[in-house]
C-alpha cells in the first residue's frame, strides 16, 4: 500500500490517527520522487512474475494531491516493467474532494479502481471529516463521486463506523446503496487506542499541532469518536438484514464476502482482519519506507528502505515481518482459542487487542462483543449460502429462504453458530 504524501491531507478529519504520521519526517516535502517510485512499482512487478494480475495500491494522507501527472507516469512506468500477459489493476483510495471530469476521465481510462472515504448522510459525515479549517466535507465528497459516475468509473464506499454513525447501520446502508448508487462497500470500526495521559490531547483530532502525540499502538483506552462494541455489532447485522433479503449478489460488503469465504472453509480470503495470521498488508511512506501495516506506521515496526539494498520481496518475506505476521496467531488469548465463532473471527486486527478477556488474560479483542453478536447472528444464512455455492447453485438464492423472515423492525431471526466445524 503506497503512501505518496505520506500523511499529508487536505481534510483534517478528527479520527485520522494518519495525519499524526507527520512527525515521523520532519521538514520532508511529502511527495514521492521518482527514483522511489520505480523502485516501488519495478520490485513489486519482479515479485509477481508468472502471476496474471498484480495490484498497485494508493492511499493516503490523500493521494491526489500528487497531482495527475504522477499517475500518469505511474501508468508509463507500469506498462515499461510489465512482462507479456500480467496486468496491473491500479486502486486509489481517496476522499474524492479534488476530483474533476479530468480525474474522472483519466481513472476510467486506465480503469482504475477507486475507492471514496464516506461515512454516510451529510450530518454523519461531517461530524468528524472536515477539512483545515473546519468546514465540513460532505459537499465536496459528493460531487466527486458525480464525476466518477458520469465518466463510468468503477468505485467503493469506505465508510468508518463511528460514535455519530454507529446507531445508524440501516440508515447508512440504504444511503450508500439508494442515494449514491454504491455496489461495493467497506465497513471500517474505528478504534482510536489511546493512553490514559494522551487522551484529553486528542479529543479534538489528531491533526496538526504542538501537543498532539504520536499515535502508536498503546494503551488500553479510546477516544470518544470510537465505536463502541455492542454498537459495532449491531450496525452490522443491521446492514446485513438488508443485504441477505435483498441484495445478495448486486451489492458486495467487502465484511460479508470474507464471511462467507470462512464459512466456505478459505480463510485465507478476504480481509486480513479476520485471517488467521497477517503480514501481507505492508506500507510503503513517499521516502521508501517500508512497515508492517498500515496501523502500524511506527518506529518499533519499520522493517526496511527501498534504497537499503534488499528488494521489495527480501523486505516483505524478511524475519522481522514474518515474525509479526504470525504473532497475530500465537499471541491470541485462550478465550479467543475456545470461542465458537474463531473459525470466522481470528482475534480480529492485532492493534485492537488490548482488553482483558473473563480470566483477565491481556489480548483480547475491544471488539469482541461485537464481532461475536455479528458472526453468531450471520452463521444460519451463511451456511445456507455456502450450501447452495458448493451445490454449484448462487448464494443470490438465499433471499428467497428469508425475505419473508424479518421483524417488524427488519431484523431476521437466525440461529446460532455450530458448535463443532470442519
Amino acid at each position: 500500500m503506497a503512501k505518496p504524501t505520506g500523511a499529508i491531507c487536505n481534510l483534517d478529519c478528527d479520527y485520522c490517527f494518519f495525519l499524526s504520521k507527520e512527525q515521523l519526517y520532519p521538514g520532508s516535502p511529502f511527495r514521492m520522487p521518482d527514483d522511489v517510485l520505480q523502485s516501488y512499482l519495478a520490485g513489486l512487478l519482479e515479485a509477481h512474475r508468472g502471476m496474471d494480475e498484480v495490484v498497485v495500491a494508493f492511499q493516503g494522507g490523500e493521494p491526489t494531491m500528487m497531482g495527475l501527472e504522477f499517475f500518469r507516469r505511474v501508468v508509463e512506468l507500469e506498462h515499461q516493467l510489465t512482462e507479456p500477459g500480467q496486468v496491473v489493476i491500479n486502486t486509489l483510495q481517496t476522499n474524492a474532494t479534488l476530483l474533476d471530469d479530468e480525474w474522472a476521465a483519466f481513472l476510467r481510462e486506465n480503469a482504475f479502481l477507486v475507492g471514496v472515504s464516506i461515512d454516510g448522510p451529510a450530518s454523519m459525515h461531517n461530524a468528524y471529516r472536515h477539512d483545515k479549517g473546519g468546514k465540513p466535507s460532505f459537499d465536496r465528497v459528493v460531487r466527486g463521486i458525480g464525476h466518477l459516475a458520469r465518466q463510468g468509473v468503477e468505485w467503493n464506499a469506505l465508510t468508518t463506523v463511528h460514535s455519530a454513525n454507529q446507531d445508524h447501520g440501516l440508515e447508512v446502508y440504504r444511503f450508500l446503496r439508494d442515494d449514491l448508487g454504491a455496489e461495493f462497500l467497506q465497513f471500517i470500526p474505528i478504534v482510536e487506542r489511546a493512553t490514559t495521559q494522551n487522551l484529553p490531547l486528542i479529543a479534538t483530532g489528531w491533526g496538526s499541532g504542538s501537543d498532539r502525540p504520536l499515535y502508536v499502538q498503546e494503551g488500553d483506552q479510546v477516544s470518544d469518536r470510537s465505536v463502541a462494541p455492542e454498537a459495532y455489532g449491531r450496525f452490522m447485522i443491521e446492514v446485513f438484514d438488508e443485504w441477505v433479503r435483498r441484495d445478495v449478489g448486486t451489492v458486495f460488503v467487502q465484511a460479508f464476502d470474507t464471511a462467507l469465504a470462512h464459512w466456505m472453509g478459505m480463510p485465507d480470503m478476504g480481509l486480513c482482519v479476520h485471517a488467521e495470521t497477517c503480514g501481507r498488508s505492508l506500507a510503503l511512506e513517499h521516502n521508501g519506507d517500508v512497515y508492517s501495516c498500515d496501523h502500524f506506521v511506527e518506529p518499533a515496526h519499520l522493517v526496511g528502505n527501498l534504497g537499503d539494498g534488499r528488494t521489495l520481496l527480501e523486505i516483505v518475506d524478511s524475519a522481522q515481518q514474518r515474525e509479526f505476521g504470525v504473532a497475530k496467531r500465537d499471541t491470541m488469548p485462550a478465550q479467543c482459542r475456545a470461542c465458537d465463532v474463531k473459525f470466522a473471527c481470528f482475534g480480529g486486527c492485532p492493534k485492537d487487542r488490548f482488553t482483558l478477556t473473563d480470566t483477565g488474560e491481556v489480548g483480547l479483542n475491544y471488539l469482541c462483543a461485537g464481532y461475536l453478536a455479528f458472526f453468531r447472528h450471520i452463521d444460519e444464512p451463511m451456511q445456507a449460502m455456502a450450501a447452495r455455492l458448493r451445490a454449484g447453485g448462487e448464494a443470490a438464492d438465499v433471499m428467497t429462504l428469508f425475505a419473508t423472515s424479518a421483524s417488524d423492525d427488519g431484523t431476521v431471526a437466525v440461529g446460532h453458530p455450530r458448535e463443532e466445524r470442519q
